[in-house]
Formats: structure tokens, C-alpha cells, sequence
């Protein structure tokens, strides 16, 4: 039997609906505000309340905040977000990536994981097996000290390099998702170290099925791609809408390339909506209403053009690989 956890209760696979598999909602991480980076602060409930609005309103049902501990997340303000718009909402246990650590820890969590000034010292000076207790306990108890269960653990590495720090928490989330089959996702700088990664996660014994690998658009290799996706790993392109990086024809070239080769089943997309100029209701950006009001209509037409079902593959996309995906399978 399996089930995905939401800040509102377990659901059945079957009622995740359209789905937004990587995004952030409201967080305020230290790392940025210590560096005068008020664009990515999203630190206005109301104004992200707004965005998800729009997502709900062009027939969005859920989305998962990969917004981990150290990154300034503020559970209590996703929760009101999600029972105020009707957007079921996921949440996630674990780590992000080794430079973010200097973040200073909020005395308000210092009770929950110790009395340590940053997430770097803490993570250094935590032996895994408590690290693993701790993300243990954010999946089956709740995140920070709230009541408020993720429904997914998380880790992440940095550009074409693994830090020990890193290896550790990747190490103490894969033992993590072994007591809770919680499933895991993790974060690539710019879509790099997937494969290191898969090494690591194997030597720990993890089901690849499992796992979902971030920002793989950020790297638009449809070789790599490949290498990827024969391990049974989900690929989320989540960088839906940021031109800086590449074209969208690049990214659905690389979605489609897979889709050939037999792997649509593992494909994930979203936008990792994570900055004030992304949000429409912060600071006139594509907002959250983008993909699904006008990427998918753009996805459909260029996919059908080139001999391809482009709405099997939208709901494919969406919908039916979400709902394996963040399946906890007991």
C-alpha cells in the first residue's frame, strides 16, 4: 500500500492531481539575508498566497516545497497558505548543499537540534546516526517541532564536487528514507554530480526508483540524461522559465530525447520558483501561473508538431509520475 504525506494528511496517489514538483513558497535563508539578497527572500506570506492563487485557479492541486531546514523555511506560513487556497502542499525533511551552511542556525531550532551557531558546525559535529534521527523524526513526528510532516527527504551537493559534509547528510537521508520510505530527492548545482550521486545512494542500498534529481535542465545533456534515467531515477526539469539559463526549445528538446529513448515515466517539471523577480505577486514576474497556463499549452503544440501525444505526455508529467514519485511505499 502507499500513501503521500501533505501538511493536511495522508492522500492517496490517485488525489495529487496537477502537480508542481519542485517549488518554494515562503522562506527567509539566513545565507541570503546575511548578503543583502532580498530577491531571494520570499518573506511576504500574503504575496506568495497570491501566486499559488493563480496556480490553483488554471487547475493546480498540489505542490511540493523542497524547502529544507537550512534554508529559512517557514512551515506555519505554508500550512495557513495550503488550508486557505485548498493547494495541498508538500513538504521536505533533510538538507540543501554545503555553501548555504554558514547560514546561522534560528535560535528558535536550537532547542530542536542543539545549541549550535551555524548548520555547517552543527552538521560537522553531529554524528549520522543523529543526523539520521533528526530527519527520521521530521517525517513521522513533524517538521521543526510543529505537527507538520514532510513528505519527502532531501540532500544536495554542489558544482562538479561532493564536500564530506555533504556525503554525510546525503549518507543520513538515504538511511533516513530506509526507516521511513519516505522518497528522496535531491538537489544538483547546476545538474551536476547525478551520477556521483547515484554511486553514493547505491553503496547505501537505495532503490533509484526512490529518487528524484533536481535541476537536470541546468545541465541539457541528453547523454548524461540517459545515464540517469537507466538507474529508474526521476529527472525533474525544474527550471521551467529561466531564459538566463537556456531557451525552453532546449529543455523540451531534452524532455523529448528521453520520452524517445522510453523513459517518460521518470520525468518530472516545475520551476524552482525562488526569488521575488520570479514571483508575479512580488515583483511582476511569470509567477506561479506559467508553466501551467502557458508552458504547458506551448509544450503540447511543440510536442504534437514533432509527432508526439503532447497531452498524454503533460498528464504523464504532471500528474501519473508525481503520484509515484512522492509515494512513500510501505
Amino acid at each position: 500500500m502507499s500513501f503521500i504525506r501533505t501538511f493536511n494528511g495522508d492522500i492517496k496517489p490517485e488525489d495529487l492531481g496537477f502537480t508542481y514538483s519542485h517549488e518554494h513558497i515562503v522562506c527567509r535563508p539566513d545565507y541570503w539575508v546575511q548578503r543583502g539578497e532580498d530577491d531571494l527572500l520570499l518573506d511576504d506570506k500574503d504575496k506568495s498566497q497570491k501566486d499559488v492563487e493563480d496556480f490553483k485557479r488554471h487547475g493546480g492541486k498540489t505542490i511540493v516545497d523542497a524547502t529544507a531546514i537550512d534554508y529559512g523555511r517557514d512551515v506555519q506560513a505554508v500550512k495557513q497558505i495550503s488550508d486557505e487556497t485548498g493547494v495541498q502542499i508538500i513538504g521536505t525533511a533533510g538538507f540543501n548543499k554545503s555553501f548555504l551552511w554558514d547560514a546561522r542556525v534560528k535560535e528558535e531550532l536550537k532547542p530542536i537540534i542543539g545549541d549550535y551557531e551555524t548548520y555547517a558546525e552543527w552538521i560537522d559535529k553531529t554524528p549520522i546516526n543523529k543526523l539520521t534521527d533528526f530527519v527520521i523524526r521530521e517525517v513521522e513526528e513533524g517538521l521543526e517541532g510543529t505537527p507538520l510532516k514532510a513528505g519527502q527527504v532531501k540532500f544536495g551537493t554542489g558544482y562538479n564536487r561532493i564536500t564530506p559534509l555533504e556525503e554525510k547528510t546525503l549518507r543520513a537521508v538515504a538511511r533516513a528514507h530506509h526507516e521511513t520510505k519516505a522518497p528522496v530527492h535531491s538537489h544538483t548545482e547546476a545538474g551536476t554530480m547525478g551520477l556521483e550521486q547515484l554511486e553514493l545512494l547505491k553503496s547505501e542500498n537505495i532503490n533509484l526508483e526512490n529518487l528524484s534529481l533536481g535541476h537536470m535542465d541546468r545541465n541539457p545533456d541528453p547523454y548524461y540524461h540517459e545515464q540517469i534515467a537507466k538507474t529508474g531515477a526521476f529527472l525533474s526539469f525544474d527550471g521551467i522559465a529561466k531564459i538566463k539559463y537556456a531557451p525552453e526549445s532546449t529543455r523540451i528538446y531534452c524532455i523529448l530525447e528521453l520520452v524517445k529513448k522510453g523513459y517518460e515515466d521518470q520525468i518530472l517539471v516545475s520551476g524552482d520558483t525562488a526569488r521575488k523577480t520570479y514571483y508575479k505577486h512580488y515583483d511582476y514576474g511569470l509567477g506561479l501561473e506559467y508553466i501551467i497556463a502557458k508552458w504547458v499549452p506551448r509544450f503540447i503544440d511543440d510536442a504534437n508538431r514533432q509527432g508526439f501525444d503532447g497531452e498524454k505526455l503533460i498528464r504523464k508529467f504532471f500528474i501519473e509520475n508525481p503520484a509515484r514519485c512522492f509515494a512513500f511505499k510501505k
